[in-house]
């Protein structure tokens, strides 16, 4: 990396970072303007904003070649190239028509709608757009086509690779050069199945860490992030001396999001950071300096808005500081379809987004209809000729900077197809060594780490041995969810790693999921945590752990037998764990350590010789909570963390949350019971309703019982049978709440149903929303009377697409039956993983 660059941004972003705005007017200041203050409208003030040095001088054959092209483009090949499509909602033939000129593959899309695809597929098919794109059969030109990919902790979509710990734990590492290491070796993997481009590194600077994408950003300190970014872009594209990246090792990077995506109130995806330019500048935008003078070839624009104005669309940001003042030479491309939440814009026209200074559009499933509004509005003069091309300049600039002309197709470049280095044994040393240097030990009682040899250890939890969970969200899907150990060949469970550990060192283990055990251990470890999540999923009111309640019990249980506990808990961000803390001896907070468990394992077990493996080095990316409240007091600041020479006494916590109720996200019906603000509701399709609040209960003049009926748990589900005439099951608030977010981003109401009765006529799933005629039903099929546990799902855009008001609904689920028949319900939520996904009617 250029050193020399990295400490003139560093020295830009301590001076704007320690300094406060001066109170009057200065001979440096005096001509500037007030920054906006929070709560005012969103528009930056680039002056005030610090400069960068980007570090590639434009070429003058390169600028000339590229005017040339420009000049032999037509408007229609012009427009397509700041067109993005998903791989799922297109083909190489459109890419051909469309003149496309990029491509990518979202959370959820992979070739042949597989996003499980083999290695070999997924080259295969970069081979397909490339040539497809090179295509000159209709009189066009040839521009090569990049194909852009969430390898956000490795390359995260492919079987087989491998998985670093994602971003939250690289920050407990504190450690840049391993950074720039895991950069480099990302890259190298993505090179094997032909993608050029990675939308990373996210350097995000999360403030509140309710927000379900915390985890992606390394720290809440800036300080921290900016240290980060420039070394990770090292990584992923080599130095910018080092000439065209893909004739080397290297794939093009993106910053994102591009800004104040960890900024917003409440946590909230998407939401709106209300808060002063100076916090702006100086928290969410210091990453950005060290980013541009290390040449970061995109910018991704971030789905939130600053003080009510969307990013994508905000002129101020994108042009008069980010291009303008930064001296970004690169290209900006927007997010899944935020240009549609762009005042005045749809999904499917938003000629304010190139207005305001986009360059490339994210529009994944509504590429086609964009492309033709966009074109319409280009000939019509309302997006002027020069504003689209110099957007066609920026993406024609980066694609000849980094050789993307020159370097043939996809499956001829270097590493193309090498399948020794997806996965290699290298690059999961280097995982195990990151996993290692993120963990962070917060107790220690009796020095009880590591685990002394020759010990009878019991692993219990289900965390323990599931990889999925140990790697969290972005991982083979877009959720993380719905996948399972046998889809991560290569890849060791935190339970195989210590299993392993432990015998080494001459002791036995055992896995016991739920903690019961026949001959008595020395020690436990109990590993639980969160379930994976990505965005929307993973927003919460509350920093407490909803997902796995039963741990605390479990350790309780073990302590009163007399058992040394370790609790290790797998996490996308500091939770309220004071009980937790107060039981175990040891505590360690291992965040999501990704596909290599024996990391893990490294700290936990001492060695045959009694020693320790390796000490403990992590320390905390961010304060740890005192409570569940999000604003709420600190128990352990920043950069905490213990070694094993440590000595501390424990001081017992206060147990009480500090929040008023349990926090169960967007799961509104749980173990067959609605959640806290949530009703469940009988009724016959007209005026007679009845809240279920016990069981069993009959109604609707005796033709209806309800009873409890077991699932994986004793009477954790709800079964509803109907004698006769019609009736609704519904889960319904007083609160009515937005789905906008969700819809757009292909999410599925889903819920976990047993058929034992088939109903003689379908049943209908209605939503219902705030409004006297605010509402649509859908026909059910495929429902099988088989007497099985089955999870459903149906995408959320049948509704919306039924003119149902997604922003405010009271009623999500509304099962529809018409008797004789007998259905048990033991979940409803929002997902994107089900067992069988229903079709929306024609």
């Amino acid at each position: 990396m250029n050193r020399p660059l990295l400490a003139s941004a560093l020295a830009v972003l301590f001076a704007t970072a320690c300094t406060t705005m001066p109170v009057g007017p200065s001979p440096d200041t005096a001509a500037l303007p007030a920054p906006t203050a929070a709560g005012q409208s969103g528009i930056a003030h680039p002056a005030l904003w610090p400069t960068a040095q980007w570090p590639l001088a434009r070429q003058p054959a390169t600028e000339q070649r590229i005017s040339d092209l420009i000049g032999r483009m037509s408007v229609e090949e012009k427009v397509g190239q700041v067109i993005q499509g998903d791989i799922g909602s297109l083909t190489p033939e459109d890419v051909k028509t469309y003149h496309l000129g990029s491509v990518l593959n979202g959370g959820n899309s992979g070739p042949g709608n597989d996003d499980l695809a083999p290695r070999e597929a997924w080259l295969a098919l970069a081979d397909q757009f490339y040539d497809a794109s090179m295509d000159t059969s209709d009189g066009g030109v040839a521009i090569p086509i990049i194909w852009g990919i969430d390898a956000v902790h490795g390359h995260s979509n492919i079987v087989g690779a491998t998985l670093f710990p994602h971003n939250i734990g690289l920050g407990a590492a504190h450690d840049p050069d391993l950074i720039e290491r895991i950069g480099a070796a990302t890259a190298v993997e993505i090179r094997t199945t032909g993608q050029e481009w990675t939308f990373a590194p996210t350097v995000t600077v999360p403030q509140d860490y309710r927000w379900g994408r915390a985890y992606e950003g390394y720290s809440s300190n800036p300080a921290l992030v900016s240290a980060y970014v420039g070394r990770m872009i090292d990584g992923l594209q080599g130095d910018p001396s080092d000439g065209p990246l893909l004739a080397g090792p290297h794939v093009i990077a993106s910053t994102k999001h591009f800004l104040a995506d960890g900024g917003t109130e409440g946590g909230k995806d998407q939401g709106d950071a209300v808060i002063s330019e100076t916090e702006l500048r100086d928290i969410h935008g210091a990453p950005y300096v060290p980013a541009i003078e290390q040449g970061v070839a995109t910018v991704m624009a971030s789905f939130s808005s600053w003080n009510g104005v969307k990013m994508t669309g905000n002129h101020s940001l994108l042009t008069g500081v980010l291009k303008d003042r930064m001296n970004f030479d690169g290209f900006i491309v927007s997010d899944w379809n935020a240009h549609g939440q762009v005042e005045g814009c749809s999904n499917t026209d938003c000629p304010q987004a190139m207005l305001a200074g986009l360059d490339m559009y994210m529009a994944p499933d509504t590429w086609k209809p964009l492309y033709k509004s966009l074109l319409a509005e280009v000939k019509s003069g309302r997006v002027p000729m020069a504003r689209l091309d110099d957007a066609v300049r920026r993406i024609l600039r980066v694609k000849m900077r980094v050789g993307l002309f020159e370097a043939g197709r996809p499956s001829a470049r270097p590493l193309a197809g090498d399948w020794s280095q997806l996965g290699s044994t290298e690059h999961r040393a280097l995982a195990r060594e990151a996993v290692r240097k993120s963990l962070v030990l917060l107790k220690n009682s009796e020095s009880l780490l590591p685990i002394k040899p020759g010990a009878k250890v019991l692993v219990a939890g289900g965390a323990a041995n599931d990889i999925a969970q140990q790697s969290g969200g972005w991982t083979l899907t877009w959720q993380g969810t719905g996948i399972d150990n046998s889809d991560f060949p290569g890849a060791t469970s935190i339970w195989s790693g210590i299993d392993q550990a432990v015998r080494e060192a001459g002791g036995n283990a055992n896995f016991s999921p739920d903690g019961s055990y026949a001959a008595k251990p020395d020690v436990a470890i109990v590993l639980f945590g969160e379930q994976p999540y990505a965005e929307f999923q993973g927003d919460r009111k509350t920093l407490q752990l909803a997902d796995d309640l039963r741990a605390i019990g479990m350790m309780k249980k073990l302590k009163a037998d007399g058992i040394e506990v370790v609790a290790v808990m797998i996490s996308g961000r500091p939770l309220f764990m004071n009980p937790e803390l107060n039981t175990a001896d040891a505590f360690v907070a291992a965040w999501l350590p990704g596909s290599e468990g024996e990391g893990v394992a490294d700290m936990l077990v001492a060695g045959k010789d009694g020693r320790a493996r390796y000490d403990f080095s992590g320390k905390l990316p961010t304060a740890w909570p005192m409570t569940a409240d999000a604003k709420g007091a600190k128990l352990f600041d920043y950069g905490y963390g213990l070694t094993l020479a440590d000595r501390a006494a424990w001081k017992t916590l206060p147990e009480a949350t500090g929040v008023a109720e349990n926090d169960n996200g967007t799961v509104w019906l749980s173990k067959g019971v609605p959640s806290p603000s949530w009703s469940l509701i009988v009724g016959d399709g007209s005026s007679s309703t009845t809240r279920v609040t016990s069981v069993p209960l009959t109604t609707l003049d005796g033709r209806m019982t309800v009873t409890a009926v077991n699932t994986e748990v004793q009477e954790g589900a709800r079964q509803f049978a109907l004698s006769g005439g019609k009736a609704t099951i519904a889960l319904e608030t007083q609160a009515p709440i937005d789905l906008d977010r969700e819809t757009n981003a292909d999410v599925m109401l889903a819920f976990a149903m047993k058929v034992d009765r088939a109903p003689g006529t379908s049943p209908t799933l209605s939503m219902l929303c705030a409004g006297a005629t605010c509402g649509a039903s859908v026909p059910l099929s495929g429902l099988v009377a088989d007497g099985k546990w089955v999870s459903y799902g149906i995408p959320l855009k049948c509704f919306a697409a039924k003119g149902v008001g997604m922003d405010r609904i009271s009623v999500p689920f509304s099962l529809g039956l018409t008797g004789p028949v007998t259905v048990s319900l033991s979940r409803v939520a929002l997902d994107t993983a089900v067992d069988q996904a229903l079709p929306c009617p024609s």
